[in-house]
């Protein structure tokens, strides 16, 4: 049967790994240029620290409808490492400003293991026979094929480095951070940057113009971009940016 039993919002902070806060309508200001990823641990809390492992990976995996609370429940009752970003809300109620969280991302969970773990994650989700139908499913690579199946998409997984990336972004609770969609995106410059001040420092993406904003996006794969709140434009006299080489 389909779980569609209502989490109220801000019940969702343990989703969080850190606690959502009022954090304001702005954010300080910011300046862009190109460098290497420096790998820290952010402010929420999550680990950013992903050591290279050959057999480990960051793979998609798409949730069924209205159930990420269980999703992410179920994978961590495995002993897996799961990520599920969530955004900082402004909601007015009763004519006060609160901050809510709500996932970013409704219809994806990002787990961390082996092929063959998640393999049997998957496996297990299927076979529960409360569940009505399948609760985790491999998101696909669309551009590659398999090397023993040409006819077949292998799973999607992403570099450490890039999920690096997207974790401090979608880790600091602004209520700005939006996820976004590529019709909706004119790149003020083809160039790569990264942000060296404010809230976002360290965040490498692309700068564009959204709603008449200097936002920097951050694009994990192809349908999934999550662009900062607002980023200025440096004083004048300092470079706004420098083409990675």
């Amino acid at each position: 049967m389909e779980d569609n039993t209502k989490q109220p919002l801000t019940a969702d902070a343990s989703l969080y790994n850190g606690q959502p806060t009022d954090t304001g309508s702005s954010c300080p200001s910011a300046r862009l240029t190109s460098c290497t990823p420096s790998i820290s641990k952010n402010k929420g809390g999550v680990s950013v620290e992903n050591v290279p492992n050959a057999n480990r990976q960051w793979f998609v995996l798409r949730v069924s409808y209205g159930r990420i609370v269980k999703a992410k429940a179920f994978i961590e009752a495995k002993g897996m490492e799961c990520y599920v970003p969530l955004r900082c809300k402004e909601v007015r109620k009763q004519g006060k400003r609160r901050i809510i969280t709500e996932p970013l991302l409704p219809s994806f969970v990002f787990v961390r293991d082996t092929k063959d773990q998640v393999d049997a994650l998957l496996y297990d989700g299927k076979s529960n026979p409360t569940e009505g139908k399948s609760l985790l499913s491999y998101y696909y690579d669309h551009t590659i094929q398999c090397q023993d199946h040409p006819d077949r998409n292998p799973p999607l997984t992403i570099r450490s480095e890039a999920m690096n990336n997207f974790i401090r972004l979608t880790s600091i609770e602004n209520p700005h951070i939006i996820p976004v969609t590529s019709p909706n995106i004119q790149y003020k410059m083809g160039d790569h940057v990264v942000v060296t001040d404010g809230d976002f420092k360290g965040i490498h993406g692309r700068v564009t113009r959204i709603d008449g904003q200097q936002r920097v996006v951050v694009e994990l794969f192809d349908g999934c971009l999550v662009a900062t709140a607002y980023v200025p434009a440096p004083r004048q006299g300092n470079t706004f940016a420098i083409q990675v080489p």
